[in-house]
């Protein structure tokens, strides 16, 4: 068992980075097709909301993302950001 543990090769093929890959490019494009919450994003994708939290903080660094309005979340019923990826909704203001 310690030779496998040991082994570079025994954690590849596990498909964690796929996994990551795959999510980041599901909630991406939830958020392109039109401003939606977090939480309204993790319903629809069935993708934890922190995993969700986490791309948003690092798209916000790279200015893929942007907070378009606050408004009641539908799900919630709570004030909350509607957030979007497509560059045509942002708004003009530097953050």
């Amino acid at each position: 068992m310690e030779s496998k543990l040991n082994n570079p090769n025994f954690f590849k093929g596990q498909g964690k980075d796929t996994k990551i890959s795959g999510q980041m490019t599901k909630v991406f494009n939830a958020f392109s097709t039109q401003p939606k919450t977090m939480k309204m994003v993790s319903v629809q994708t069935g993708i934890d909301r922190a995993n969700i939290c986490r791309y948003v903080a690092e798209w916000k660094e790279q200015n893929s993302i942007q907070e378009v309005r606050k408004g009641l979340c539908r799900i919630t019923k709570h004030r909350a950001g509607y957030l979007t990826t497509d560059p045509t909704l942002f708004n003009n203001v530097n953050s």
